[in-house]
């Protein structure tokens, strides 16, 4: 009889307590991004610039063709790849009706871009308080925000500043179904070692970025996006319709 109370008593026990390290929620994961990863800019409608930008990293278009592809002076096809050249653009252009493996690749990479958007759309905000939804009703003006998930359904603005505070493992993940509109001037800040290519920006509307203005991030956007006049970007933008860049800068980060 002593026995077996003993064992019950150790299966009980035993059922009952579960490691703590099995009852913590995983980390936050980067968004993949899939072939969508090897472009600055990825559109399925085309992309813009009054000249002179400047991009530091592939652009890509499909299915338009890159007759969409604008303001660039692209110039001579390279290559087995099929790209064009042009002096706004660090890297390549590619666009649907170039020959090779250049279409497949684009429609790959399109996927890839949609699926990462509606990954991040499907994400829950990590907790469900003011702290995480509908933060300053959509007015983040000077804000810092700690690694997570922040969810808006309306857009989300900002004039002056705001920053990512984090380490350069942490995740930070803004998904809005309205736009984001950023002021002239206005800027993105990173301290405490986050990077630009953890930093998700899930737009469900568009993305106009003022004069002058500075962000940081990769930015999934279902409509447009606008760089206005001397803004600049460090991250990438994949737009499910068209970029159009003024005078803009962009440059991709490094692969993390």
């Amino acid at each position: 009889m002593l026995a077996f109370l003993f064992a019950f008593f150790v299966v009980s026990t035993t059922a009952l307590f579960v490691p703590r390290a099995l009852t913590e929620e995983a980390p936050l994961a980067a968004v993949d991004l899939g072939g969508a990863a090897n472009f600055a800019i990825l559109t399925k409608t085309g992309i813009s610039t009054v000249p002179t930008s400047a991009i530091t990293g592939n652009i890509g278009v499909s299915p338009i063709t890159a007759a969409a592809v604008t303001g660039f002076s692209l110039s001579t096809i390279v290559g087995n790849t099929a790209a064009t050249l042009s002096s706004q653009v660090t890297g390549f252009c590619y666009a649907t009706d170039y020959t090779d493996d250049t279409p497949t690749m684009l429609a790959n990479a399109i996927l890839d871009g949609e699926k990462a958007y509606d990954d991040a759309a499907a994400l829950s905000p990590t907790e469900d308080n003011a702290n995480y939804i509908n933060v300053g009703s959509g007015l983040v003006n000077g804000r810092t925000f700690t690694p997570g998930v922040y969810q808006w359904d309306r857009d989300v603005s900002f004039t002056d500043a705001i920053t990512f505070a984090g380490s350069a493992t942490d995740i930070f993940i803004f998904k809005t179904t309205g736009n984001i509109i950023v002021g002239s001037g206005a800027r993105v800040g990173l301290s405490g070692g986050a990077v630009a290519s953890n930093i998700f920006w899930q737009v469900g509307g568009f993305v106009e970025a003022g004069t002058t203005s500075h962000l940081e991030g990769v930015f999934l956007v279902k409509n447009h996006a606008v760089l206005k006049t001397g803004s600049s970007l460090n991250g990438r933008v994949f737009a499910q319709t068209a970029v159009t860049l003024d005078s803009a800068t962009i440059v991709e980060p490094p692969a993390e």
